[in-house]
């Protein structure tokens, strides 16, 4: 749900504030006023695309926030900030942190839907019909969908694999004689995992295992020799000794080389028992050496690295027992397919079954609010066709497509042939209103629904949108005084300014919201207009209170 929504220099708009209530708000004013570019500003937070050329003229960029409440998100809401620089750069904040215009399209924009136009036009895409109907169903669809969809899976790997193992079954002679030779090459020298890497690190001690012991034993001998170290620090500690008789101060040096003197042996300690860990031995240094040898050999032919020869080792040999086994591999491969593919195809059914129960109910549902909206006696039905097995989609094994039956005698076709703009706005208002809680979106924007709708069509609308308001927010551009008297929330969309004109957004209560609903009436503010305005306000309280 939409909290706030600020805009700074989008088109027109200059600053602007809306607060939208939590059920029905409505934006209302003459056209060309602006109210287009509020809700591009709202898609900006959605993730969709930015337009530098959307920016106010004068300005240097465009900024988008709004403060929103998620459900199950965090109870002191989430804060989008979204800015977009005249130079096309862009930037976007998510309680204060960097993210991404996709991570805003599966957030933000998963919880706002626009209906407008052009989006509406969406209910003209058969691909979306079938996102309806398992709406409707509910957890039942989302479980056999979901199993239908790692059964789809299973069966597409079991196919890869077959068809990788029939392409080594078909290897030509060459490319398995090939395969023989780097499998025996490798096989050789039989190199293990980790080898190398143990070999970069030893080889160089063993190597180097003299002059390691000579400097280990000249250390040593330089501490612990006649008129080394060790007796040098003693003589000195000594003599500090003596002379701090007379003057304590002296004492403290002796201290501190006394404490050296305790590292050195522990130094000393430990040359010797390195010395004693170095293994100078020519005939395992040879063996080492050849060693390295052998496998910068495999690195210098299948490598760069050990796990690339390895890997081709693996390949070659597979190839190899391929060609052997006369096409076991094939038929083992072509029975997991056959188990994977019926196991799809019990999925599938599963899934159908779940859709053709409830498309009935969905049917039903929505032909009721159509009716409701002075659609007469028109119907949606929902088909079904089983596609063939290669059409198979991750949307299920069949077509699901919603028929429009203008009237009771008439053959339903489908929807996006026959509706006319109108009907489609209203059919699609319908299933907004049918799915309730069950749509995942929490804030459903219309823009200019009402298009070409009046008289008992216009009250049945403002009806039916405030019905929806129960389970949505829900914001609604408007041209109709029915549907605005219906809002809890009404905001009017001026513009001020001739020369760089700029848009205003100001909300309306009271006489203020009478006098817009009275221009929305007659375009003037006559008493009569004024009466009947708060007449219809009136109403549409008293109708709230009711719950109707």
């Amino acid at each position: 749900m939409i909290d706030e929504l600020r805009v700074r220099n989008v088109a027109l708009i200059e600053d602007a504030t809306i607060r939208p209530a939590a059920g029905l708000t409505v934006l209302t004013g003459e056209t060309g006023t602006g109210k287009s570019a509020l809700l591009s500003s709202l898609k900006l937070l959605m993730g969709e695309r930015a337009d530098a050329g959307a920016i106010r003229e004068g300005a240097d960029g465009l900024e988008v926030e709004g403060r929103l409440f998620v459900r199950g998100g965090d109870p002191d809401g989430t804060v989008v900030r979204r800015r977009v620089e005249s130079t096309g750069r862009g930037r976007v904040e998510v309680d204060g942190r960097m993210a991404s215009v996709r991570e805003l399209a599966g957030g933000v924009g998963a919880t706002i839907d626009i209906c407008g136009q052009h989006e509406h036009q969406r209910l003209l895409q058969v691909a979306t019909h079938v996102d309806l109907l398992d709406a409707w169903a509910g957890d039942a669809a989302a479980d056999a969908l979901d199993r239908y969809q790692r059964a789809l899976r299973a069966a597409r790997d079991a196919a890869d694999e077959l068809e990788r193992v029939r392409e080594m079954s078909r290897a030509e002679d060459g490319r398995v004689e090939e395969a023989a030779f780097v499998l025996r090459k490798i096989d050789e020298v039989a190199p293990k995992a980790g080898e190398y890497e143990e070999l970069e690190e030893t080889l160089p001690k063993a190597e180097h295992a003299e002059a390691l012991l000579r400097a280990a034993g000249e250390a040593r001998e330089g501490i612990v020799g006649d008129g080394g170290v060790e007796d040098a620090l003693s003589e000195i500690v000594g003599t500090l000794r003596d002379a701090a008789r007379f003057d304590p101060a002296l004492g403290s040096f002796a201290d501190t080389l006394e404490s050296s003197l305790i590292d050195i042996e522990d130094v000393t300690a430990g040359l010797r028992e390195y010395q004693d860990g170095v293994d100078f031995d020519p005939e395992a240094l040879d063996r080492l050496q050849e060693r390295m040898a052998q496998l910068q050999g495999l690195l210098r032919s299948y490598g760069p690295r050990m796990e690339d020869v390895l890997e081709r080792r693996e390949k070659a040999a597979e190839l190899v027992e391929a060609a052997r086994d006369g096409g076991e591999r094939v038929a083992r491969a072509q029975e997991a397919l056959d188990a994977a593919e019926k196991d799809l195809a019990a999925a599938a059914d599963a899934l159908d079954q779940v859709r053709a129960k409830a498309a009935p109910g969905l049917a039903a549902a929505v032909t009721e609010q159509m009716a409701f909206l002075e659609m007469g006696t028109a119907e949606l039905e929902v088909a079904s066709e089983r596609l063939p097995r290669a059409q198979w989609s991750s949307q299920g094994p069949s077509k699901v497509e919603l028929m429009y039956r203008p009237a009771a005698g008439l053959t339903a076709r489908p929807l996006r042939k026959i509706a006319s703009g109108g009907e489609i706005s209203r059919v699609m208002l319908a299933c907004k209103v049918v799915l309730g809680n069950a749509d995942s979106t929490e804030t459903l924007v219309f823009d200019e629904v009402d298009a070409g709708v009046g008289g008992a069509t216009a009250v049945a609308l403002a009806q039916v949108l405030a019905r929806l308001a129960r389970t949505h927010q829900v914001i609604v551009v408007t041209h109709l005084a029915q549907v605005a008297v219906m809002a809890d929330a009404h905001y009017v969309v001026t513009k001020v300014g001739t020369d760089v004109p700029r848009t205003t957004l100001s909300q309306v209560e009271g006489e203020d919201r009478v006098r817009e609903v009275a221009r929305m009436l007659s375009g003037d503010q006559s008493e009569a207009s004024l009466d009947h305005a708060r007449q219809m306000l009136a109403e549409a309280e008293e109708a709230r209170g009711q719950g109707a």
